[in-house]
């Protein structure tokens, strides 16, 4: 049995896709985030409204679809994040 990923694990997964998508397009629809961060639609809403809510992630209404982008405060963070798993991963801790 796999080991599940952690809320933390899944926002970062969510804003990696969301910062790729925003520099190879216009940013990130719902459909693209489902497929690359691998989570479910319901779940996913939820958690695009506290992103948005919290300014790591940027609201773009486009003629069908509300894409993502992800804003200064999301690079902040995943650069803040990375660092931090890199300081535990050496010392043998999970996050």
């Amino acid at each position: 049995m796999g080991l599940y990923r952690t809320q933390i694990v899944i926002v970062t997964d969510i804003l990696d896709v969301a910062q790729e998508d925003t520099f190879d397009k216009d940013g990130a629809s719902v459909t693209s985030l489902i497929r690359k961060a691998n989570i479910s639609h319901g779940r996913l809403s939820k958690i695009l409204k506290n992103l948005v809510s919290q300014g790591l992630l940027e609201q773009v209404n486009s003629d069908r679809a509300s894409k993502y982008k992800i804003s200064m405060s999301g690079r902040e963070f995943l650069q803040a994040y990375r660092t931090f798993s890199e300081f535990t991963d050496g010392f043998g801790l999970t996050i």
